[in-house]
């Protein structure tokens, strides 16, 4: 038997519990931290636009001047994944 520690990609937290699965039949985890939340989080998304490190790429890429369409053809997702990764941040404006 394998015992894998699993960390909250928000808060770093130890304290997981399973929460169910998605339609796909992957695994969801929850964070009982309280600072956390209750966040669910899955350890491997379907889909690459939904991961945490891919958003926070997303962002990084933005503060470097990369536009839109290069930033999504750079982490293969969509241009709209990105579009709306960069509305939910505020960024400081280049003015």
């Amino acid at each position: 038997m394998i015992i894998q520690v699993l960390h909250c990609p928000n808060c770093h937290g130890t304290d997981i519990v399973r929460h169910g699965q998605t339609r796909q039949g992957k695994q969801r985890y929850r964070c009982r931290e309280k600072h956390c939340g209750g966040r669910t989080f899955l350890l491997d998304y379907t889909y690459p636009g939904q991961s945490p490190e891919v958003k926070r790429q997303i962002v990084d890429m933005a503060m470097n001047a990369s536009g839109i369409r290069d930033t999504a053809r750079v982490l293969h997702v969509s241009p709209n994944t990105v579009m709306k990764e960069l509305k939910k941040k505020n960024l400081p404006s280049s003015r």
